[in-house]
């Protein structure tokens, strides 16, 4: 049922036909709106020429070879983010592909059909039309089955079909096809993981066949894909129909290095299949989190000492980080991601037992990761746990470890929180350096921790000249019993909330 279609995009489609041009929606954004799902791109085709559309929309940019001009609209919002360009293209057919990447030339087509035919999949062969009268006369001759007076859907190649029973198929022959681009293959898998449909058997089929076509594609073009089929609801998947064809051993080569490889007592599963689990179980939506899933353990094979269940995997970890920093430099990620990525591969392996590890252990461990990357690592480390068959995501351990990290983040009672501090006492009070100061400090903050509108600058400098009068034993006991009570009764309300004793 097709829902909604933004007016920016109609009106791009009605100043088009206004002057005699056809204009359609066409390709995944068709799919989507079919599906019921909001596309995160609008797609327009015409047999207008670059020239002319610039012409109709004089707010445009063009800068490529394809005949697709960007024309500016108003912003509006939908999918996944703001948009305030939607893509005109002229009816086009290409050529042949000699380098399997890009068409050796690309010529304007005259009509639809020879546009449409060129396109990958039969579910992304289809254009729409606004319409108020869907039983004109037109050169097609194949339409939908959906009745709508609002549109006029053009299904040549049973795309809709297709979408019904959840299958990708090509468009044509599909060794054709991915003969022309290789990168098809790679964006068959990538509609499995997204869509959750079934690839064809002859389309299967040929991706295995051609799959060697794929050393001709651009690590840029491959890791655009990657990162979808990454972000999918079934990225495991993904990683596995890649495995299954032959493409994964010119994404990610080294996790075939670890297929049949079996590990020690701790595991269940071969390294492999390991690593593609605990990316299925990763609780995080955020790609470098889920990359880490996939690549923690990506170092066993080459530390691998010993068989059986005693076989070890000293320094994996570290090992493992340069080389998830090596795959992700090849695939041209920005450094942004490899750095988070290579942190967490690395680190993913720390020690933490409740009864053998204090306070200065996890601040160490938070100044080495960093606070904002603490839930990172745990969601790396519970990937890792249930990726290894063990039932419970988050044990006592884990959610001890979360205890200690939001007591200590928190930083409940530090004169941090106050609104002057040592340096103010001696420069306005004219005080002398020396331990009363600190003792003054805690006194305000236990009074601030009491009545948090007294954290004032001139306040405090006022009640700072009060005390000052009193000795250091005495400031020392009237802020110790009020910091004491405080720090007692966040330590409760944290260890409650994370379920610690």
């Amino acid at each position: 049922m097709i829902t909604k279609i933004p007016k920016q995009v109609i009106e791009v489609l009605q100043k088009i036909e206004e002057q005699n041009f056809e204009a359609y929606i066409v390709g995944g954004c068709v799919r989507d709106l079919i599906m019921d799902k909001i596309p995160n791109d609008w797609d327009v085709t015409t047999n207008a020429t670059p020239e002319k559309i610039q012409e109709i929309f004089p707010d445009n940019f063009y800068e490529n070879n394809f005949g697709t001009v960007g024309v500016k609209v108003e912003k509006f919002t939908e999918g996944e983010g703001e948009h305030d360009v939607v893509e005109v293209t002229t009816y086009r057919i290409e050529s042949k592909y000699s380098d399997k990447r890009r068409p050796d030339e690309v010529a304007f087509a005259k009509t639809l059909q020879e546009d449409l035919s060129r396109r990958d999949f039969t579910m992304n062969a289809l254009a729409l039309r606004i319409t108020h009268n869907v039983e004109r006369e037109t050169q097609i001759k194949k339409r939908s089955t959906v009745h709508d007076p609002r549109f006029e859907i053009v299904d040549l190649y049973d795309g809709q079909k297709d979408i019904e029973q959840k299958i990708i198929r090509t468009v044509g022959n599909a060794e054709e096809r991915f003969d022309e681009d290789a990168l098809r293959m790679m964006r068959a898998i990538r509609f499995h993981s997204q869509l959750g449909f079934a690839i064809e058997e002859k389309t299967l089929q040929a991706i295995k066949k051609f799959a060697g076509h794929m050393q001709h594609i651009s690590q840029e073009r491959i890791k655009d894909e990657l990162v979808k089929i990454i972000l999918s609801d079934n990225p495991a998947e993904g990683i596995e129909m890649l495995h299954e064809t032959g493409l994964l051993q010119f994404v990610i080569p080294e996790l075939e290095s670890g297929v049949g490889i079996a590990q020690n007592r701790h595991h269940i599963h071969t390294i492999y299949k390991h690593c593609v689990l605990a990316l299925q179980f990763c609780p995080s939506k955020k790609m470098e989190v889920r990359l880490a899933s996939l690549l923690h353990d990506i170092a066993k094979p080459q530390t691998k000492r010993g068989e059986g269940e005693f076989a070890t995997f000293y320094n994996h970890d570290h090992v493992g980080a340069r080389v998830a920093r090596k795959i992700l430099q090849r695939l041209r990620f920005s450094n942004e991601i490899i750095e988070k990525v290579s942190m967490l591969v690395d680190n993913h392996m720390f020690y933490y037992n409740p009864e053998e590890v204090g306070e200065s252990s996890v601040r160490r461990l938070i100044q080495k990761v960093g606070l904002e990357n603490m839930k990172d690592l745990i969601d790396v480390r519970i990937a890792d746990r249930l990726g290894s068959g063990t039932p419970k995501a988050k044990p006592y351990k884990l959610r001890h470890l979360e205890y200690m990290i939001d007591k200590l983040s928190q930083d409940a009672v530090s004169v941090k929180m106050l609104k002057i501090n040592g340096r103010d006492l001696m420069q306005d009070l004219g005080m002398t350096p020396g331990p009363k100061i600190g003792a003054i400090l805690d006194v305000l903050l236990s009074e601030v921790i009491e009545d948090a509108a007294k954290n004032e600058k001139e306040f405090l400098l006022t009640r700072a000249k009060e005390l000052d009068q009193e000795d250091l034993q005495k400031l020392r006991e009237m802020a110790k019993e009020k910091i004491e009570e405080k720090k007692e009764e966040d330590d409760k309300e944290i260890r409650d909330k994370h379920w610690v004793k």
